[in-house]
């Protein structure tokens, strides 16, 4: 019809035997053609002469391998981006506590290096009482406190340094009987990306204790109204797995067993950076998952994930294991101090409470808990709750303290008594980045626990130079299941990594295993140890305990 245009289709080439077209189209025949290889650089099709950029520095940046002599499509550069400077004239301002630094007095400096002044404080454990109850599981309160003792400069960080860099030990010598497992080396990548969804709520099996109920005063208090930290006389039992009596009653329940502690450390590995061990019985189709004796497992670790703080190396007070006694001290003390004389008691009383320490026990109440893994395995945790409080609602809710202490604010590049009230965030976020992995821990043991809050601390030094003295300087207050999404803790990938572990252990004949923490690296191994490992420290400790008594009398 007239008046309408007529559509064309245009020519399409096949190339059945290839690819591109079969012939060279009339349009292109005069055009000159570089041959190229598929390793060059595709230049800037515009510049057709290849003699407008005279730098004698790009001659050959985009020269083809088959001639230096055709320039036809290279590519130069217009400018050179190496030239660029940023100028400011502006006159760089110092930090406060850099000012003056080079009027410091050496010879106080000397004298603090060498142990003098300042330079070699040690904790007090009897200062306030609260240090001498740290560690009382069986009968080894004053085993722990001389080992301790012998211990203080090393610990399981090691305070040394190889080619001028800082040597972490393992937390345990691995011995050259140990036999590492075919499938017992699991490095941190791996363990990340393991996920257990859906795990049924927990079955409440056993609860035990007594709590006191929390005082909300300790919520008013700011760094303008500061509170002394008061040493409390209490006794903490940390009872590893095998030798609770509740567990033992309860064998027929499950066949994983465990607590909290061990619990959390395993499900946050990945986030540790110390070297730790944790010590795996296989008993017929049953797994224990126990620590050492003689380890350092309840101690709290001090700026464990910061990358970028000197730690001292020497005999300082600021040494690593200095620093986790200290934070243990601290923790123990403010958990008892924020509470009040009301006491609110369960059905059943503590397992491990004796009738001369009955007065002396710290407030805790003990919920054993059982969790279905799956392909009929199931795990039962001791938890812990440390209080009780009323909610919003009047309600009585379920709480574990924790704390958080500052030990040096020109080191840490944080000072809570200037932002502590106005940038709680950025305490909280710095604290973040330097203990991820003890607050992951404290997170994962509330949230089995099943505890409606989790309340933290602020406590501070009163002098940077003092380890001795503190005062509180602040709390808050998070809902645990909320908090591990702040922090970025994925439930679902602990209870992967725990499951992992379990399976693995559950392949294994009967036994005694390891579990160890590189010191090293962010890889964790399980080594097959003899069942006799282990046992003799208790005799070897009772000696030296005996010889300990003997020497006091003489000296007496």
């Amino acid at each position: 019809m007239e008046g309408k245009a007529h559509f064309v289709s245009p020519e399409i080439q096949d190339n059945p035997d290839g690819w591109g077209p079969c012939s060279v189209p009339t349009a292109f025949k005069d055009i000159p053609y570089q041959p190229f290889s598929k390793g060059d650089r595709i230049g800037k099709v515009s510049d057709w002469t290849g003699n407008i950029y005279q730098d004698r520095r790009y001659a050959n940046k985009y020269q083809s391998q088959f001639g230096a002599g055709n320039q036809t499509f290279s590519y130069y550069h217009e400018e050179d981006e190496t030239s660029f400077q940023l100028v400011d004239t502006s006159r760089p301002q110092r930090p406060a506590y850099l000012k003056n630094r080079n009027r410091v007095n050496m010879r106080g400096r000397n004298r603090d290096q060498r142990g003098g002044r300042y330079g070699n404080q040690r904790f007090d454990n009897n200062q306030s009482g609260g240090m001498q109850n740290l560690m009382r599981g069986r009968d080894n309160r004053n085993k722990f406190q001389r080992r301790m003792q012998r211990n203080y400069g090393g610990g399981r960080w090691g305070d040394r340094k190889q080619g001028g860099l800082h040597k972490r030990v393992s937390s345990v010598a691995v011995r050259e009987e140990w036999k590492i497992l075919e499938d017992g080396e699991l490095d941190f990548p791996r363990l990340t990306k393991l996920s257990l969804p859906n795990v049924g709520e927990p079955e409440d099996l056993y609860v035990c204790g007594n709590l006191q109920y929390y005082d909300k005063t300790m919520d008013r208090i700011t760094t303008k109204n500061e509170l002394p930290l008061v040493g409390v006389d209490r006794i903490f039992h940390k009872v590893t797995t095998t030798d609770d009596p509740i567990i033992s009653k309860l064998l027929s329940q499950g066949n994983v067993f465990a607590t909290d502690t061990i619990m959390a450390t395993l499900m946050t590995c990945t986030r540790s950076v110390y070297s730790w061990d944790i010590v795996v019985q296989r008993v017929g189709s049953k797994l224990f998952f126990d620590k050492r004796d003689d380890s350092e497992f309840d101690l709290l670790s001090v700026c464990e994930t910061a990358n970028d703080l000197n730690i001292d190396e020497g005999s300082g007070i600021n040494t690593p294991t200095n620093l986790s006694l200290e934070a243990t001290f601290i923790n123990q003390n403010f958990s008892q101090q924020t509470l009040k004389k009301k006491i609110m008691s369960f059905d059943k009383t503590n397992p491990f409470v004796t009738e001369e320490d009955k007065e002396r026990v710290a407030s805790v109440a003990y919920r054993y808990r059982k969790w279905d893994l799956g392909d009929g395995n199931a795990v039962i945790v001791r938890c812990e709750h440390d209080a009780v409080m009323h909610g919003p609602k009047g309600e009585e809710a379920l709480i574990n303290i924790k704390t958080l202490n500052e030990w040096d604010s020109k080191i840490v590049g944080v000072d809570w008594r200037q932002k502590l009230d106005s940038q709680r965030g950025a305490v909280l976020a710095t604290e973040l980045k330097n203990n991820s992995c003890k607050l992951a821990k404290w997170t994962v043991s509330s949230i089995l626990a099943g505890s409606d809050y989790l309340k933290l601390g602020y406590v501070s030094r009163v002098n940077f130079l003092d380890s001795s003295k503190h005062v509180v300087l602040g709390t808050q207050q998070f809902r645990p299941k909320e908090f591990s999404t702040q922090i970025a803790l994925n439930m679902d990938n602990a209870w992967g990594i725990f499951r992992c572990i379990v399976d693995i252990c559950l392949k294994l004949p009967e036994g005694k295993y390891i579990i160890v923490k590189d010191p090293q690296k962010g890889i964790v191994r399980i080594y097959d140890i003899p069942n006799s490992t282990f046992e003799s420290s208790d005799e070897d400790g009772d000696d030296e305990d005996e010889e300990d008594d003997e020497d006091e009398k003489d000296d007496d």
